[in-house]
């Protein structure tokens, strides 16, 4: 979809473009009177994208919206992303967030009365945060970013808000350690206790939810290649047997996943694969009994399920983009029944699935990916605050699915409203 037409300037360039200053002060009050730079956004140039238009359109579309030298940077660096060209993107977000660690995301209603959501983020790629302006974008909410950058202070001066949300999905040690003091200070209602984030690490989630009986998570241990190299798979992962999944350490979307059949797959993988940690676990067949795979993403929002999507695959790995759905209309069907009866279907058969996970993982929001098995449990592939809920498919061809969205952003918008509202009368 995307060519090697833009191009990246060096960092002094991207300074001067920028007008760099010095590190901020710590930060020393909340100000809604300053306008930080607009930038399109992830969401709306992804949806762009999705629908057709190409490097030149996108950047048209920057040349014409951004106005401000960092915004245009900031939003290059998405579009870079979608073209591969992870290494380019990130210097220009660097130098885009040196120059205001404060952006505004655009949006249509330009209502006063709009709730004001502050996100903390990280400087990072696509996967780093949880991307909040593909709900947000459909409702009446103004959402600033304020990047947390290792080794500086907070902006002097951030623009007020009615809540802040602690959008970094896997930070570092140091900057978790920021986070979490920061969530215990914070002059406004916060959502996403980040303390909690630990616990969404692969192999660390296979174990707090082991003991849970309506839950099946697969065994999962981190591993260095050189223990790979040295030691039979028995020993690293007992009582477990070929077949087994691996995938490098910090992957998402099943890039670098595998299936690995017997010893023979796993030499071939590694010659192949250059990377330090990989996660190893349990292969568990989840086929229907029609010999189809279903994976379900279930946002929670204040601990209520709702149903993203569901997707249809011949294939054990699972995405909604290599499923075929749009391909298939009797896939599509499927998915529209599963949403229909989503509340009285999947949330009866797994309500105490849903209520364990609940009191391990008390995130404010976030979602999981998620199969059944033929034994009534939970498959549960992995939990995550950053994965996309989106409206980005034809209306004509998947109309169930934006009703569907339309309700899952409006239980959001009524969550941060609600807890605005609670705090003014707190």
């Amino acid at each position: 979809m995307f060519n090697d037409s833009i191009s990246t300037p060096s960092p002094d360039e991207l300074s001067q473009r920028c007008g760099l200053t010095s590190t901020a002060d710590p930060i020393s009050r909340l100000c809604d009177a300053a306008e930080p730079p607009v930038v399109i956004g992830t969401a709306a140039l992804t949806t762009a994208a999705m629908h057709g238009a190409g490097l030149d359109t996108l950047a048209s579309m920057i040349d014409q919206l951004d106005t401000d030298p960092g915004a245009r940077l900031y939003d290059t660096s998405i579009v870079l992303q979608f073209a591969a060209r992870r290494a380019d993107a990130m210097v220009m977000q660097d130098v885009a967030v040196a120059a205001s660690p404060v952006l505004r995301v655009r949006r249509e209603s330009r209502n006063s009365a709009a709730l004001r959501l502050l996100a903390l983020v990280v400087p990072g790629d696509l996967m780093s945060n949880t991307p909040l302006d593909f709900i947000t974008n459909h409702l009446d909410v103004r959402l600033d970013l304020l990047f947390l950058v290792p080794g500086q202070a907070l902006p002097a001066s951030i623009p007020d808000h009615d809540l802040m949300f602690f959008a970094a999905s896997e930070p570092d040690a140091a900057t978790l350690a920021r986070m979490c003091s920061f969530f215990t200070s914070w002059p406004r209602p916060v959502l996403n206790n980040p303390s909690l984030l630990p616990r969404l690490a692969r192999d660390r989630l296979a174990g707090l939810l082991a003991d849970v009986p309506t839950i099946c998570s697969p065994p999962t241990v981190e591993v260095s290649r050189i223990t790979l190299d040295s030691t039979e798979i028995d020993d690293i992962l007992p009582r477990c047997s070929y077949p087994i999944l691996i995938r490098p350490l910090g992957s998402h979307a099943g890039k670098g996943l595998s299936k690995i059949d017997g010893p023979a797959d796993l030499a071939a993988y590694l010659l192949a694969s250059y990377e330090a940690s990989y996660y190893l676990s349990e292969f568990v067949d989840y086929r229907g009994t029609d010999g189809f795979y279903r994976k379900y993403r279930v946002a929670f929002i204040d601990r209520q399920p709702h149903l993203c999507h569901m997707a249809v695959s011949e294939s054990w790995m699972v995405h909604y983009l290599n499923a075929g759905m749009a391909e298939s209309a009797a896939k599509r069907a499927d998915e529209a029944q599963a949403m229909a009866h989503f509340d009285t279907a999947f949330v009866a058969r797994h309500g105490a699935a849903f209520a364990a996970l609940h009191d391990l993982l008390p995130f404010d929001y976030y979602s999981i990916d998620c199969g059944e098995l033929p034994d009534g449990r939970l498959l549960v592939f992995e939990a995550d605050t950053a994965a996309i809920i989106h409206m980005m498919d034809p209306v004509d061809m998947f109309p169930y699915k934006h009703a569907q969205m339309r309700c899952v952003f409006d239980a959001f918008g009524k969550m941060l409203r609600r807890r605005s509202f609670d705090n003014e009368f707190a």
